[in-house]
Protein backbone atom coordinates (compact mmCIF):
# COMPACT_ATOMS: atom_id res chain seq x y z
CA UNK A 1 0.00 0.00 0.00
CA UNK A 2 0.75 3.45 -0.15
CA UNK A 3 1.95 4.24 2.71
CA UNK A 4 -0.62 7.84 2.47
CA UNK A 5 -2.23 9.60 5.83
CA UNK A 6 -5.90 8.93 4.82
CA UNK A 7 -7.73 12.37 4.22
CA UNK A 8 -10.68 13.21 2.34
CA UNK A 9 -10.82 12.95 -0.98
CA UNK A 10 -9.77 15.21 -3.63
CA UNK A 11 -13.16 13.95 -4.17
CA UNK A 12 -15.18 15.56 -1.16
CA UNK A 13 -13.85 18.84 -2.60
CA UNK A 14 -15.46 17.65 -5.81
CA UNK A 15 -18.41 16.45 -4.83
CA UNK A 16 -18.63 19.81 -2.47
CA UNK A 17 -18.56 21.79 -5.52
CA UNK A 18 -20.15 19.87 -7.79
CA UNK A 19 -23.35 19.97 -5.56
CA UNK A 20 -22.96 23.68 -4.91
CA UNK A 21 -21.97 24.49 -8.07
CA UNK A 22 -24.19 26.33 -10.70
CA UNK A 23 -26.04 24.35 -13.63
CA UNK A 24 -26.98 26.22 -16.40
CA UNK A 25 -31.13 25.32 -16.12
CA UNK A 26 -30.99 27.48 -13.14
CA UNK A 27 -32.10 24.94 -10.87
CA UNK A 28 -29.23 21.61 -10.56
CA UNK A 29 -30.66 18.89 -11.69
CA UNK A 30 -27.78 16.88 -9.68
CA UNK A 31 -29.68 16.25 -6.52
CA UNK A 32 -32.82 14.67 -8.81
CA UNK A 33 -30.43 12.60 -10.49
CA UNK A 34 -28.53 11.05 -7.46
CA UNK A 35 -32.15 10.67 -5.81
CA UNK A 36 -32.83 8.61 -8.91
CA UNK A 37 -30.27 6.12 -8.30
CA UNK A 38 -30.53 6.35 -4.80
CA UNK A 39 -33.96 5.00 -5.58
CA UNK A 40 -33.63 1.79 -7.64
CA UNK A 41 -32.82 -1.20 -5.67
CA UNK A 42 -29.80 -1.37 -3.97
CA UNK A 43 -28.82 -5.13 -5.85
CA UNK A 44 -26.61 -5.62 -8.57
CA UNK A 45 -24.65 -3.07 -10.47
CA UNK A 46 -24.90 -0.78 -12.56
CA UNK A 47 -26.09 -2.31 -16.12
CA UNK A 48 -28.88 -4.10 -13.79
CA UNK A 49 -29.56 -0.66 -12.22
CA UNK A 50 -29.82 1.80 -15.10
CA UNK A 51 -28.64 0.26 -18.59
CA UNK A 52 -30.33 -2.92 -18.74
CA UNK A 53 -34.00 -1.63 -17.52
CA UNK A 54 -33.93 1.02 -20.43
CA UNK A 55 -33.30 -1.50 -23.20
CA UNK A 56 -29.10 -1.07 -23.75
CA UNK A 57 -26.75 -4.31 -24.07
CA UNK A 58 -24.39 -3.81 -20.87
CA UNK A 59 -22.04 -6.55 -19.72
CA UNK A 60 -20.34 -6.17 -16.13
CA UNK A 61 -16.32 -6.88 -15.78
CA UNK A 62 -13.63 -6.83 -12.95
CA UNK A 63 -10.41 -5.64 -12.65
CA UNK A 64 -7.86 -6.36 -10.48
CA UNK A 65 -4.81 -3.38 -9.74
CA UNK A 66 -1.56 -4.41 -8.69
CA UNK A 67 -2.53 -3.29 -5.63
CA UNK A 68 -5.29 -5.51 -5.20
CA UNK A 69 -8.23 -3.52 -5.68
CA UNK A 70 -11.42 -4.82 -7.84
CA UNK A 71 -12.60 -2.22 -10.01
CA UNK A 72 -16.02 -2.63 -11.71
CA UNK A 73 -16.14 -1.87 -15.46
CA UNK A 74 -19.33 -1.67 -17.56
CA UNK A 75 -19.60 -2.59 -21.18
CA UNK A 76 -21.97 -0.88 -23.62
CA UNK A 77 -20.71 -2.37 -26.90
CA UNK A 78 -23.87 -0.18 -29.32
CA UNK A 79 -26.94 1.35 -28.62
CA UNK A 80 -30.61 -0.22 -28.38
CA UNK A 81 -31.51 0.18 -31.58
CA UNK A 82 -27.80 -0.85 -33.35
CA UNK A 83 -27.27 -4.46 -34.64
CA UNK A 84 -24.11 -6.39 -32.23
CA UNK A 85 -21.74 -7.05 -34.99
CA UNK A 86 -22.41 -2.50 -35.29
CA UNK A 87 -19.57 -1.88 -32.83
CA UNK A 88 -17.71 1.07 -33.13
CA UNK A 89 -14.24 2.58 -31.62
CA UNK A 90 -13.68 1.78 -28.32
CA UNK A 91 -14.53 4.98 -25.92
CA UNK A 92 -13.25 4.53 -22.23
CA UNK A 93 -15.48 7.32 -20.17
CA UNK A 94 -14.13 8.24 -16.70
CA UNK A 95 -16.12 9.53 -13.80
CA UNK A 96 -15.16 12.95 -11.73
CA UNK A 97 -17.21 14.31 -8.85
CA UNK A 98 -16.70 11.53 -6.42
CA UNK A 99 -19.72 9.30 -8.09
CA UNK A 100 -19.17 6.58 -10.48
CA UNK A 101 -19.76 5.73 -13.97
CA UNK A 102 -23.79 6.31 -13.43
CA UNK A 103 -22.59 10.26 -13.69
CA UNK A 104 -22.37 9.52 -17.18
CA UNK A 105 -26.14 8.06 -17.47
CA UNK A 106 -28.03 9.96 -14.52
CA UNK A 107 -29.11 12.86 -16.82
CA UNK A 108 -32.06 12.57 -19.57
CA UNK A 109 -31.10 10.17 -22.03
CA UNK A 110 -30.90 12.32 -24.65
CA UNK A 111 -28.31 14.53 -22.81
CA UNK A 112 -26.04 11.83 -21.19
CA UNK A 113 -22.75 11.45 -22.70
CA UNK A 114 -22.86 7.39 -22.54
CA UNK A 115 -26.20 7.03 -24.23
CA UNK A 116 -25.49 9.30 -26.47
CA UNK A 117 -22.31 7.72 -27.64
CA UNK A 118 -23.78 4.59 -27.69
CA UNK A 119 -26.58 5.47 -29.85
CA UNK A 120 -23.91 6.47 -32.21
CA UNK A 121 -22.22 3.48 -33.06
CA UNK A 122 -19.37 3.78 -30.45
CA UNK A 123 -18.00 0.85 -28.18
CA UNK A 124 -18.59 2.37 -24.73
CA UNK A 125 -16.64 1.47 -21.19
CA UNK A 126 -17.56 3.01 -18.24
CA UNK A 127 -14.62 3.33 -15.52
CA UNK A 128 -15.25 3.39 -11.87
CA UNK A 129 -12.05 3.79 -9.54
CA UNK A 130 -11.30 2.07 -6.25
CA UNK A 131 -13.65 3.40 -3.28
CA UNK A 132 -16.98 3.77 -4.82
CA UNK A 133 -20.55 3.24 -5.10
CA UNK A 134 -19.40 0.59 -8.11
CA UNK A 135 -15.66 -0.34 -6.57
CA UNK A 136 -16.03 -1.70 -3.01
CA UNK A 137 -13.83 -4.54 -3.70
CA UNK A 138 -10.50 -5.97 -2.57
CA UNK A 139 -8.23 -9.16 -2.44
CA UNK A 140 -7.42 -8.62 0.94
CA UNK A 141 -9.52 -5.93 2.26
CA UNK A 142 -13.04 -4.61 3.53
CA UNK A 143 -14.10 -1.46 3.18
CA UNK A 144 -14.15 -1.27 6.64
CA UNK A 145 -10.15 -1.89 7.47
CA UNK A 146 -7.95 1.43 7.47
CA UNK A 147 -5.55 0.04 4.50
CA UNK A 148 -8.00 -0.28 1.99
CA UNK A 149 -8.26 3.96 2.23
CA UNK A 150 -4.82 4.24 2.12
CA UNK A 151 -4.39 5.91 -0.89
CA UNK A 152 -4.73 9.28 -3.14
CA UNK A 153 -5.74 10.25 -6.41
CA UNK A 154 -2.21 9.39 -7.84
CA UNK A 155 -2.91 5.75 -7.52
CA UNK A 156 -6.16 6.59 -9.18
CA UNK A 157 -4.24 7.29 -12.11
CA UNK A 158 -1.15 5.13 -11.87
CA UNK A 159 -2.85 2.03 -10.77
CA UNK A 160 -6.86 2.25 -11.23
CA UNK A 161 -6.67 3.68 -14.77
CA UNK A 162 -3.75 1.91 -15.75
CA UNK A 163 -5.42 -1.49 -15.21
CA UNK A 164 -8.73 -0.27 -16.71
CA UNK A 165 -7.31 1.22 -20.12
CA UNK A 166 -4.85 -2.02 -20.27
CA UNK A 167 -8.22 -5.03 -19.55
CA UNK A 168 -10.53 -2.77 -22.61
CA UNK A 169 -6.84 -2.29 -24.89
CA UNK A 170 -6.67 -6.13 -24.71
CA UNK A 171 -10.01 -7.28 -25.01
CA UNK A 172 -10.42 -4.66 -27.97
CA UNK A 173 -7.47 -4.69 -29.37
CA UNK A 174 -7.84 -1.43 -30.24
CA UNK A 175 -6.83 2.03 -29.44
CA UNK A 176 -9.62 4.22 -27.04
CA UNK A 177 -10.86 7.24 -27.09
CA UNK A 178 -10.29 8.77 -23.70
CA UNK A 179 -12.96 10.99 -21.99
CA UNK A 180 -12.83 12.33 -18.27
CA UNK A 181 -14.57 14.79 -16.34
CA UNK A 182 -13.34 17.02 -13.31
CA UNK A 183 -11.20 14.04 -11.48
CA UNK A 184 -11.29 11.82 -14.63
CA UNK A 185 -9.36 14.78 -16.05
CA UNK A 186 -6.20 14.67 -13.50
CA UNK A 187 -5.99 11.21 -13.44
CA UNK A 188 -6.16 11.45 -17.64
CA UNK A 189 -3.27 13.96 -17.71
CA UNK A 190 -1.53 11.94 -14.94
CA UNK A 191 -1.58 8.84 -16.75
CA UNK A 192 -0.54 10.67 -20.11
CA UNK A 193 2.63 11.52 -18.88
CA UNK A 194 3.31 7.96 -19.10
CA UNK A 195 4.58 5.76 -22.44
CA UNK A 196 2.67 2.88 -20.98
CA UNK A 197 -0.29 4.05 -21.05
CA UNK A 198 -0.11 6.53 -24.38
CA UNK A 199 0.51 3.80 -26.68
CA UNK A 200 -3.03 2.75 -26.04
CA UNK A 201 -4.75 5.79 -26.37
CA UNK A 202 -6.27 7.50 -29.79
CA UNK A 203 -7.11 11.30 -28.28
CA UNK A 204 -8.17 12.90 -25.27
CA UNK A 205 -11.18 14.76 -24.32
CA UNK A 206 -10.93 16.44 -21.24
CA UNK A 207 -14.23 18.16 -19.50
CA UNK A 208 -13.41 21.03 -16.94
CA UNK A 209 -9.77 19.82 -16.91
CA UNK A 210 -7.69 19.97 -13.49
CA UNK A 211 -3.82 19.77 -12.78
CA UNK A 212 -3.57 22.90 -10.68
CA UNK A 213 -5.88 24.31 -8.02
CA UNK A 214 -4.14 27.78 -7.51
CA UNK A 215 -7.77 29.69 -8.41
CA UNK A 216 -10.25 28.02 -7.17
CA UNK A 217 -13.25 30.09 -6.00
CA UNK A 218 -15.21 27.45 -3.89
CA UNK A 219 -15.68 29.43 -0.72
CA UNK A 220 -16.44 26.08 1.18
CA UNK A 221 -13.10 24.51 -0.59
CA UNK A 222 -11.47 27.64 0.60
CA UNK A 223 -12.98 27.66 4.47
CA UNK A 224 -12.05 23.63 4.06
CA UNK A 225 -8.31 24.39 3.31
CA UNK A 226 -8.33 27.11 5.92
CA UNK A 227 -9.15 25.33 8.73
CA UNK A 228 -7.35 22.15 7.60
CA UNK A 229 -10.28 19.90 7.62
CA UNK A 230 -8.02 17.05 6.25
CA UNK A 231 -5.54 17.16 8.64
CA UNK A 232 -8.55 17.21 11.42
CA UNK A 233 -9.68 14.38 9.46
CA UNK A 234 -6.95 11.88 9.57
CA UNK A 235 -6.67 13.02 13.72
CA UNK A 236 -10.20 11.57 13.75
CA UNK A 237 -9.41 8.41 11.92
CA UNK A 238 -12.43 8.90 9.44
CA UNK A 239 -12.01 7.30 6.25
CA UNK A 240 -15.28 8.24 4.96
CA UNK A 241 -18.05 10.54 5.52
CA UNK A 242 -21.65 9.68 5.41
CA UNK A 243 -23.56 13.04 4.64
CA UNK A 244 -26.39 11.62 6.04
CA UNK A 245 -25.02 11.30 9.72
CA UNK A 246 -24.95 13.72 11.76
CA UNK A 247 -21.31 14.50 11.82
CA UNK A 248 -21.96 15.06 7.71
CA UNK A 249 -24.43 17.12 8.26
CA UNK A 250 -22.47 19.29 10.67
CA UNK A 251 -19.60 19.62 8.00
CA UNK A 252 -21.10 20.52 5.42
CA UNK A 253 -24.60 22.05 6.84
CA UNK A 254 -26.75 20.44 4.36
CA UNK A 255 -24.92 21.61 1.39
CA UNK A 256 -24.88 18.82 -0.49
CA UNK A 257 -27.35 15.98 -1.41
CA UNK A 258 -25.18 12.88 -1.52
CA UNK A 259 -24.38 9.72 0.47
CA UNK A 260 -20.86 8.56 1.35
CA UNK A 261 -17.67 10.27 0.45
CA UNK A 262 -14.72 8.67 0.78
CA UNK A 263 -11.81 10.33 2.99
CA UNK A 264 -9.01 9.02 1.30
CA UNK A 265 -7.29 11.91 -0.47
CA UNK A 266 -8.19 14.61 0.76
CA UNK A 267 -4.76 15.21 2.07
CA UNK A 268 -3.18 15.33 -1.41
CA UNK A 269 -5.94 17.39 -2.80
CA UNK A 270 -5.61 20.41 -0.42
CA UNK A 271 -1.54 19.98 -0.82
CA UNK A 272 -2.33 21.02 -4.52
CA UNK A 273 -3.92 23.88 -3.64
CA UNK A 274 -1.73 25.10 -1.08
CA UNK A 275 1.69 24.28 -2.69
CA UNK A 276 0.49 25.25 -6.36
CA UNK A 277 1.89 21.91 -7.75
CA UNK A 278 0.96 18.96 -10.29
CA UNK A 279 3.14 16.62 -8.44
CA UNK A 280 3.09 13.45 -7.39
CA UNK A 281 1.83 12.38 -2.97
CA UNK A 282 3.98 14.17 -0.76
CA UNK A 283 5.59 11.62 1.49
CA UNK A 284 7.66 14.07 3.49
CA UNK A 285 11.51 14.80 3.25
CA UNK A 286 12.43 11.38 4.20
CA UNK A 287 9.81 9.86 2.80
CA UNK A 288 10.13 11.05 -0.94
CA UNK A 289 13.91 10.38 -0.52
CA UNK A 290 13.20 6.94 -0.39
CA UNK A 291 11.37 6.86 -2.87
CA UNK A 292 11.57 8.85 -5.85
CA UNK A 293 15.27 9.48 -4.94
CA UNK A 294 14.29 13.32 -3.79
CA UNK A 295 13.46 15.38 -1.29
CA UNK A 296 10.58 17.13 -3.09
CA UNK A 297 7.89 14.75 -4.85
CA UNK A 298 8.69 15.10 -8.79
CA UNK A 299 5.96 17.10 -10.99
CA UNK A 300 4.03 15.49 -13.61
CA UNK A 301 5.74 16.66 -16.99
CA UNK A 302 2.70 17.60 -19.01
CA UNK A 303 4.80 18.87 -22.35
CA UNK A 304 6.07 14.84 -22.30
CA UNK A 305 2.34 14.24 -23.36
CA UNK A 306 3.33 13.39 -26.88
CA UNK A 307 2.18 16.45 -29.58
CA UNK A 308 0.88 13.54 -31.74
CA UNK A 309 -2.24 12.69 -29.43
CA UNK A 310 -5.07 14.73 -30.41
CA UNK A 311 -6.27 16.76 -27.18
CA UNK A 312 -9.50 17.79 -27.03
CA UNK A 313 -11.13 20.19 -24.09
CA UNK A 314 -14.05 21.96 -22.84
CA UNK A 315 -14.18 24.42 -19.79
CA UNK A 316 -16.29 26.95 -18.47
CA UNK A 317 -15.94 30.54 -17.43
CA UNK A 318 -18.23 29.68 -14.10
CA UNK A 319 -16.40 26.87 -12.93
CA UNK A 320 -15.71 27.04 -9.11
CA UNK A 321 -13.17 24.51 -9.30
CA UNK A 322 -11.53 23.85 -13.07
CA UNK A 323 -10.79 27.82 -13.34
CA UNK A 324 -10.08 29.20 -16.27
CA UNK A 325 -6.65 30.86 -15.19
CA UNK A 326 -5.67 27.38 -13.93
CA UNK A 327 -6.95 25.75 -17.48
CA UNK A 328 -5.18 27.72 -19.20
CA UNK A 329 -1.57 27.19 -17.02
CA UNK A 330 -2.45 23.65 -18.14
CA UNK A 331 -2.95 24.25 -21.59
CA UNK A 332 0.69 26.23 -21.70
CA UNK A 333 2.40 23.59 -20.20
CA UNK A 334 0.70 20.86 -23.13
CA UNK A 335 3.79 20.06 -25.60
CA UNK A 336 0.73 19.98 -28.11
CA UNK A 337 -2.17 22.41 -28.93
CA UNK A 338 -5.57 21.13 -27.72
CA UNK A 339 -8.94 21.86 -29.73
CA UNK A 340 -10.66 23.83 -26.94
CA UNK A 341 -14.31 24.69 -26.24
CA UNK A 342 -14.85 27.22 -23.77
CA UNK A 343 -18.75 28.45 -22.53
CA UNK A 344 -18.41 31.07 -20.55
CA UNK A 345 -21.68 30.35 -18.52
CA UNK A 346 -21.36 27.24 -17.77
CA UNK A 347 -20.24 25.51 -14.03
CA UNK A 348 -18.45 22.39 -12.89
CA UNK A 349 -20.73 19.73 -13.65
CA UNK A 350 -22.77 21.70 -16.71
CA UNK A 351 -20.92 19.33 -19.16
CA UNK A 352 -22.62 16.18 -17.73
CA UNK A 353 -25.74 17.56 -16.15
CA UNK A 354 -27.26 20.59 -18.17
CA UNK A 355 -29.74 20.58 -20.05
CA UNK A 356 -28.00 21.40 -23.02
CA UNK A 357 -25.36 19.26 -22.87
CA UNK A 358 -25.86 17.31 -25.87
CA UNK A 359 -25.42 20.27 -28.02
CA UNK A 360 -22.91 22.02 -25.85
CA UNK A 361 -20.53 19.15 -25.13
CA UNK A 362 -20.46 16.01 -28.10
CA UNK A 363 -22.02 18.14 -31.14
CA UNK A 364 -19.16 20.38 -30.56
CA UNK A 365 -16.07 18.11 -30.18
CA UNK A 366 -14.11 17.62 -33.52
CA UNK A 367 -14.97 14.02 -35.29
CA UNK A 368 -11.17 13.54 -35.22
CA UNK A 369 -11.13 13.22 -31.80
CA UNK A 370 -13.59 10.58 -31.84
CA UNK A 371 -13.13 8.89 -34.68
Amino acid sequence: MAGHAPGGALPLILLLVSCCGRVISGASPAAAALRRVDSVSGSGGLCDQLLLPLGYPCTEHTVETKDGFLLSLQHIPHGKNKAADSTGPPVFLQHGLFQGGDTWFINSAEQSLGYILADNGFDVWIGNVRGTRWSKGHSTFSVHDKLFWDWSWQELAEYDLSAMLGYVYTLTQSKILYVGHSQGTIMGLAALTMPEIVKMISSAALLCPISYLDHVSASFVLRAVAMHLDQMLVTMGIHQLNFRSDMGVEIVDSLCDGEHVDCNNLLSAITVIRKGTFAKYDYGLLGNLRRYGHLRPPAFDLSSIPESLPIWMGYGGLDALADVTDVQRTIKELGSTPELLYIGDYGHIDFVMSVKAKDDGPEKMDLRYTY
